[in-house]
This record gives structure tokens, C-alpha cells and sequence, in this order.
């Protein structure tokens, strides 16, 4: 996490900088050490512990004066440079640099011309119809910042899962070092596992409770405290985000739980049912008159209702409750079920890791199998294969299987869907592949029937196995494009085409809904990472909660399969 949060300051360095029209090598040197910073396994601050600024020097990207920066970090939570360099704008300037559509020339730009400073002065500005007399604004580049005010908006507020597990997993590892503390659960939309999470609910039992409190208050990751009581405290964390923890009595914990859980059609839900019982419930626990009968657990919230567990996944007040009534909510898939990751990248195109890491990083995880599906010729700014280049993947690719025991790389490519639904390489490029993913990668504007005609051709192709991120949106910073969802998913039932449920956290696409159609079609899917280094590997806990929240089971997933019924699997398209 603190790897994120100092990649995340030398990102607003170099944006800074690039505003200040500073030196494109610095910029680049920041940028460079923000991307391999991210994706470093190991944490920055056990480097430093274990071998000083020595230590830190000797990682990819860091040279002596990043080094220093980080060990500022480390040392005081903050780093002179970036605090400096913010003091030269107006509060709020790199919202407005970070809204899709804008970028560090362009709000500069209308900085001096309009003297915009903020999302606010950027949203009057446009409202007023001021950006159409400025050199270079034509209307569409206009209607392109105002869609982006609105995603910046809808966005406002929410984080990425990931962000809120990373510092939610933190925080509660900490408190379950502490003796007094006994029972302890992250609640809310992280419990639902919800894409993008508003703050973090974390619930305990406790035999002393101000202890637990005043540890709370005092974490590290902790940057203010809003309140702090004997049962309830709130904080601001290191990204802003809030977190609230609630100490409960052992006989309500599971109430609680199940109510702070969430969300809140489910619960009116169940409030409606409890009530036809002639049953009270809250989160102290379910009454019948003024005796608790249910409330310790949460299946026995559950049982006294007369309904079989809900996984919190579910919980989101539809149609849950009656499947319950019935006994009919499937076993969902659980992250142990996956063996195996299908869509990756090496360092054979725009990956920071070799095949042969990829490999061993993935085999330590348990898999028995990956595809290294690195991208296409058309990609060059993902440093796309050529047909040479990719076969040279393949002979490395035999040498390793060749060497490696109980485990399978397979041959794969993530191929561009070109705008006429063309592919990037050639049918006798793609038979030599044991897994083809098509994806889209430009041309996001165009109309919904020309993207959804382009999409279904590609899956057509006999060689197709996956659509890759069917909607390519990226979370808080671009919508899907314009495509007929239904139809897609149509094209892909009638071709034997899979869907892919993207784990890395800014895309998990499909989303949970489109998850629910698909498999209702019969539709198979594939959960992959989309990994550019080894540390992604472990973002499909993403997929599969995603998956879950699509009522998706193992036997609708193609990479709980061992090896040998995959590639039946893979091969029968043809």
C-alpha cells in the first residue's frame, strides 16, 4: 500500500512538472519510477529497513535522487518537493488536470486564458459556452471535457476496490494484533464487493473497548480523527478515504454485521419479511416480542427467517430474498477454484516482468497453467508484436515448457479488433495459438451499430476464444464505449465465443450485471488478470468477486479446469 502511495505523489511530481513546462527528463525519470514502484513486490520501506538508500538505489527506476525521496517518505509521510510544488498552483488544480479529456497543456491553457483553477470553474466555464472562442476547442474536444466533468462527478467520492481492500486488509491486520480485540469484519460495499467503495465500515468485538479505539485513531494510515467514542470512531485516512469502526457486544455481532453489511434495498427486504413473521430486526439482533432469538451469527439471522445464507455479494436487494425462500442460491466460485490466469503481458510487449517470472510467480500461486497473450502489431504504443516477434515468444515459450514440471504456458495473443472488425494477424498467424483473446483498443467513439457490427465480426472468427474487457471502460476515468451489450452477448452464445471478466481493478469488465445476463444465456466466461507485471497476479480476488456478484459458479468458468479439458475447451471453437 505505502508502495501505491508514494508511486501515486511522484505521478502529481511529474504532472506538476509538466505544467511547469519543467524538464522532459525529470518528468519521464518520475513517470518511470511511478510505474515500477507500483509494481515492485517487495515493500519500499522493508528495502530501506533491511539496506538503506543502497538498497533503494539498486531498484529499476530509482536512482540517488529518487532514493532520497523515498527515504523522506518513509521518514515523514510527506516529500518536500511535491508539498512545493503544489504551492505553486491554486487548491485543486490537479483535479481539473486529472478529468478525462483535459490533461496538464489544456488546463493550463485555459488557466491563463480563463483563469480556470478548479472542476467548479471548469463546469461554470462550460455552462457558459466560454470554451468555444479559444483557439484549438472545437466542439468536439468541448463535449469531450463536459463528459469528463460527469464521469469526474458520478466518480467523486469513490475509490477503487482495491485502493479501500489494500488499506482495509491493512488496518484490520493491525487491530487483530491487539489482545483485546476478538471478533473483527470489514462491512459495507467492501463486504459486497462492490467496484468502487465509499468508505470503510469495519466492525469488532472487544473485552476493553477504549483500547481499541485509542489504537484505531492512532494507525499509521490514520491522517485525521473526525470522532472517537466508546463504541463508534471515525477517521480520515492517508488518501482521504473515511473509515469508521464500531465496537459491538459478542450477542450482536451478526446483526450487526448483516445490517452494516448492507445494502439497503436488502435490507428493507428483509425488514418486510420479518415483519410477515411477525419478527422484529435491527441491528441488535432479530425479536420475537421483546426476546432476541437471532443475532450472534449471521446464519442464524438467516435461518430464524426461514431463508438460506445470502453471500454478501448478493445482497443487493433484487432478487436474493426469494431465491433464498427456495433453497436455489448456487454454490459461487471462490478464488481457490481458479487454476489458472489467461490473459497476461511480458516483457514480449508492453510488460515490465519475462515470461519465465510470469510463470514462477503464477506456479507459486498454485496455477497450473497461464497464456501469455501479449498484444498485437497495431499496438505500438503498447509495443505491439510483429508476426516474428511473436513466434520468437513461442520458441521461448517451448523451451520453458520444456523445463517446467506440473505446469503450462500457454501460446496466446490479445489481438486488435481493427475499426472494420478485421483482426490484427492473419487466421494462419492465429491457428498456431492455443488462446486468442480479440479486444478493442481504438476507436472507442464510434457509433453503437459500427462497434457492435465490428465486435460480432470478430467473434465470428473461428480462432477467437475470448472477448478481451468486453466494454472497455476504465473506472472513474472512461465510459464503455457505445455497444449493444445484448447483441454482443447474442453473437457470443451463437459463436461458442467466451467473455472475459477482466480482474484488474480499473476495468472488472464485464461488470456484475452483464455477468447475470450472460450466464442466464449460457454463456462461459474467462477471469483474467490482465497482468503486466507479477504483483498484478494477485488482483483476480477482483475477478472472482465480480463473478460472484454475477451469481457465477465454477462451472461457469473456464479457468477452474485442469489443463487437458481446457484446451478441449479452447480448440472446440475450431
Amino acid at each position: 500500500m505505502q508502495n501505491k502511495e508514494i508511486a501515486k505523489i511522484f505521478l502529481e511530481i511529474a504532472e506538476l512538472l509538466e505544467l511547469k513546462e519543467g524538464n522532459r527528463f525529470k518528468i519521464r525519470a518520475y513517470e518511470n519510477a511511478a510505474r515500477n514502484i507500483e509494481n515492485f513486490e517487495q515493500n519500499l520501506e522493508g528495502i530501506y529497513k533491511k539496506s538503506g538508500l543502497k538498497g533503494l538505489e539498486e531498484l529499476e527506476g530509482v536512482g540517488e535522487s529518487i532514493a532520497h525521496k523515498i527515504e523522506e517518505f518513509i521518514k515523514y509521510k510527506k516529500i518536500k518537493k511535491h508539498q512545493d510544488l503544489l504551492k505553486e498552483f491554486p487548491k485543486g488544480f490537479l483535479a481539473l488536470v486529472d478529468i478525462p479529456g483535459m490533461g496538464p497543456k489544456t488546463a493550463m491553457k485555459l488557466h491563463k486564458e480563463l483563469n480556470i483553477n478548479s472542476v467548479t470553474d471548469l463546469e461554470k466555464a462550460v455552462k457558459k459556452g466560454l470554451l468555444k472562442n479559444l483557439p484549438g476547442f472545437k466542439e468536439k474536444k468541448q463535449e469531450n471535457i463536459k463528459k469528463g466533468i460527469e464521469l469526474k462527478k458520478k466518480s467523486r467520492g469513490r475509490y477503487l476496490i482495491s485502493e479501500a481492500n489494500e488499506f482495509a486488509d491493512s488496518l484490520i491486520k493491525q487491530l487483530k494484533n491487539l489482545k483485546e480485540a476478538d471478533k473483527i469484519e470489514v462491512a459495507g460495499s467492501l463486504r459486497r464487493r462492490q467496484e468502487t467503495i465509499g468508505d470503510i465500515d469495519i466492525l469488532v468485538t472487544a473485552k476493553k473497548p477504549e483500547i481499541v479505539m485509542d489504537s484505531f485513531t492512532q494507525l499509521p494510515e490514520v491522517r485525521r480523527v473526525l470522532a472517537k467514542g466508546e463504541t463508534k470512531s471515525s477517521v480520515i485516512l492517508n488518501n482521504n478515504m473515511q473509515s469508521d469502526l464500531r465496537v459491538l457486544n459478542p450477542d450482536e455481532f451478526g446483526s450487526a454485521l448483516h445490517y452494516f453489511t448492507g445494502n439497503k434495498q436488502h435490507n428493507i427486504k428483509i425488514r418486510e419479511l420479518a415483519i410477515k413473521k411477525g419478527l422484529k430486526v435491527s441491528e441488535y439482533g432479530l425479536f420475537k416480542g421483546d426476546k432476541k432469538i437471532a443475532g450472534k451469527v449471521e446464519k442464524e439471522l438467516f435461518d430464524a427467517l426461514g431463508l438460506q445464507y445470502i453471500p454478501p455479494e448478493l445482497r443487493q436487494g433484487l432478487e436474493e430474498l426469494e431465491t433464498a425462500k427456495e433453497g436455489k442460491i448456487p454454490k459461487l466460485i471462490e478464488l481457490s477454484d481458479i487454476k489458472g490466469d489467461l490473459q497476461m503481458h511480458s516483457t514480449h510487449s508492453d510488460g515490465k516482468n519475462t515470461i519465465k517470472e510470469m510463470a514462477e510467480y503464477a506456479k507459486n500461486l498454485g496455477y497450473s497453467y497461464i497464456a501469455i497473450t501479449d498484444h498485437s502489431i497495431s499496438e505500438r504504443i503498447a509495443n505491439g508484436q510483429s508476426e516474428k516477434e511473436l513466434f520468437k515468444a513461442f520458441d521461448e515459450i517451448d523451451k520453458l515448457n520444456a523445463r517446467l514440471k506440473e505446469f503450462k504456458i500457454l501460446k496466446g495473443v490479445e489481438v486488435d479488433i481493427l475499426p472494420d472488425g478485421s483482426l490484427d494477424f492473419s487466421d494462419d498467424i492465429l491457428k498456431e495459438c492455443d488462446v486468442v483473446l480479440a479486444a478493442v483498443h481504438s476507436g472507442f467513439k464510434m457509433p453503437q451499430d459500427k462497434m457492435t457490427k465490428r465486435i460480432i465480426k470478430a467473434l465470428q472468427n473461428k480462432y477467437v476464444n475470448i472477448m478481451a474487457h468486453p466494454t472497455g471502460r476504465l473506472i472513474n476515468e472512461r465510459d464503455p464505449y457505445d455497444v449493444d451489450v445484448h447483441e454482443m452477448l447474442k453473437a457470443a452464445s451463437d459463436t461458442g465465443t467466451f467473455m472475459e471478466i477482466n480482474a484488474h481493478p480499473k476495468r472488472l469488465d464485464l461488470k456484475d450485471v452483464h455477468i447475470k445476463i450472460a450466464k442466464e444465456m449460457g454463456i462461459l466466461f474467462a477471469i483474467s488478470t490482465d497482468s503486466h507485471a507479477t504483483i498484478s497476479l494477485e488482483n483476480m480476488k477482483y475477478g472472482v468477486s465480480m463473478a460472484r456478484r454475477g451469481w457465477t459458479t465454477k462451472n461457469d468458468v473456464i479457468n477452474t479446469l485442469p489443463i487437458d479439458k481446457l484446451l478441449k475447451k479452447l480448440y472446440s471453437k475450431r
